[in-house]
């Protein structure tokens, strides 16, 4: 049983990205669960134990092998039964010892922002004291590394994904356009010479690369350069920002 659990967002990768709220809640956890997410993606579970050392944490370690969505189901169908599945494996995980103190997850970016943490742990029961510390989110740190605003002048955002990029094309009356959880270079769907694109990859690490530009002159490598780097990796994490071009014409 889980009795307070607490979720902690560290960023996009980097060991700056940890808040002193972070690092804190880090010290004072009882049990730390780290996901371990198969061959090839050994750096990210090293990423989180070297966060847990340097902030001076004394928890204890717990990890469990994270669940692969089943791609024969419908697309809800499987997330919902991969959601299932991650919270019956963080309860396996502490069945043998129970935590005598609360329990922390680290999460990837913000537990508030295109992440599914706050909804996996909806499952346990009884249900937890839920805590919620805020992280440097995918877009802070893209915006960051690009030297840019979010938005033009008193101009509108949206944010969405892949997916619904590719599905229904670019949103009526959209300006700026954040896209996360693409893991198919979707924006290649769109007309080339509407839009400007910034990308970036390992947001705040040193493996960090960036790409901008009018689409058509940098759509083929970024798909070229992500291609070459998920390779040398194992494993990407990637998100961009794309702006309507004032003399643009509409979506494909």
């Amino acid at each position: 049983m889980i009795g307070h659990l607490w979720l902690i967002g560290i960023g996009t990768g980097s060991l700056a990205h940890l808040t002193f709220e972070g690092r804190d809640a880090l010290r004072e956890a009882a049990v730390i669960l780290v996901p371990l997410k198969g061959p090839g993606k050994d750096d990210l579970a090293g990423i989180r134990t070297r966060l847990i050392r340097d902030s001076g944490s004394a928890a204890r370690i717990v990890t469990f092998d994270y669940p692969e969505r089943d791609p024969a189901l419908p697309y809800q169908t499987r997330v919902a039964a991969w959601h299932d599945e991650i919270a019956r494996r963080w309860q396996v995980a502490l069945a043998q010892t129970p935590p005598e103190g609360p329990v922390a997850l680290l999460v990837w970016g913000d537990p508030s922002l295109y992440d599914s943490t706050m909804r996996i742990a909806e499952r346990l029961d009884p249900a937890p004291v839920l805590r919620v510390v805020p992280g440097i989110t995918a877009i802070q740190a893209l915006t960051a590394a690009h030297a840019i605003p979010l938005n033009t002048v008193n101009g509108p955002v949206e944010i969405t994904t892949g997916r619904r990029l590719r599905d229904h094309g670019w949103p009526p009356g959209a300006e700026t356009l954040v896209v996360m959880l693409d893991g198919e270079a979707e924006f290649q769907h769109l007309n080339p010479d509407g839009f400007d694109i910034w990308w970036g990859a390992f947001l705040g690490m040193p493996e960090q690369i960036i790409e901008h530009g009018r689409l058509r002159d940098v759509s083929d490598r970024i798909v070229e350069r992500r291609a070459s780097a998920r390779a040398e990796h194992g494993w990407i994490m990637d998100t961009y920002l794309l702006r309507r071009r004032p003399d643009g014409t509409a979506a494909d």
